[in-house]
């Protein structure tokens, strides 16, 4: 009994170092291991950004370097549109403000109000409108003022502006672009073939179209814009079609009133798309 103490003591001994032993090799072919891992990773990621190996990866989605290079290619991609559009609307922004200086001179702070108004040819009896409308004696204006416009059917539109009695009425001041065309179409009769001197007289009447305002403070209509076409009727041919348009900035006061003036108004052909008149705000 006194001797197999010591060796029962040695073979505990033993089986101690050699757990102790087993683990250390154990904790250093793990640590080695990741060691290894770390380097693979860190070189396949370097790739990815270099582009050493992306032939092999591009088709293989679930690879790690795949999906570093789709992510970059979306923050690229990302920051490129951003960049383009600042550069974009800073190109656009600078050459509206060269041709047009007023657009930008707003208080982006407060909107713009959408004060418009495109007011359409209504088809009307031609004995209605034989001659057009009467203008006020003793105003100095020219041409028939056309006063059949249709503002709420068809194209037609009224926005923050009222239409009376072929007026457009301005509701506030401002910058407005005011615009006009009308369509002359002059349909020959066979009376007209037989009056030689009439019908040369009448081929050769320019057709003229006037755009005025009618301010409270003047008692007179101003005179915005005029336009004119010379009629040269073909002998040959039923009728004949004209065209006149005009447009133009105009800065408005508040009660102000526009309206239309031709020289023929029975000739004026007033389909909405051929004939029409209208304003809108700018600044």
């Amino acid at each position: 009994m006194t001797g197999s103490g010591p060796k029962l003591g040695v073979l505990l001994l033993l089986a101690v170092l050699l757990q102790t032993v087993v683990v250390t090799i154990t904790v250093l072919h793990f640590t080695t291991a990741l060691n290894s891992m770390k380097e693979t990773f860190a070189r396949s990621s370097v790739s990815c950004l270099t582009g050493a190996d992306l032939q092999s990866i591009t088709a293989v989605r679930g690879d790690p370097c795949w999906q570093v290079t789709q992510q970059l290619h979306l923050l690229i991609e990302k920051s490129l549109s951003q960049r383009y559009q600042r550069q974009i609307s800073s190109a656009v922004r600078d050459e509206v403000s060269r041709v047009l200086p007023s657009l930008v001179m707003v208080d982006r702070a407060s909107p713009r109000p959408k004060v418009a108004a495109h007011v359409t040819g209504s088809f009307v009896p031609k004995l209605e409108r034989e001659g057009g409308a009467p203008v006020a004696a003793g105003r100095r204006v020219h041409g028939q003022k056309i006063s059949w416009w249709e503002g709420q059917k068809g194209l037609a539109f009224l926005q923050d502006v009222q239409l009376v009695d072929g007026e457009l009425v301005v509701p506030q001041p401002g910058l407005y672009y005011v615009y006009a065309q009308t369509y002359f179409r002059h349909t020959h009769s066979l009376e007209e073939e037989g009056e030689d001197g009439e019908e040369a007289e009448d081929r050769g009447r320019p057709l003229l179209q006037y755009v005025y305002k009618k301010v409270s403070s003047y008692p007179v209509p101003i005179l915005l814009m005029k336009t004119s076409r010379t009629s040269c009727w073909s002998r040959g041919s039923q009728f004949s079609l004209h065209s006149a348009h005009q447009g133009g900035l105009f800065p408005l006061g508040s009660g102000d009133r526009l309206f239309v003036t031709v020289t023929n108004a029975s000739a004026v052909d007033m389909d909405e798309k051929s004939s029409f008149f209208g304003a809108f705000l700018i600044s």
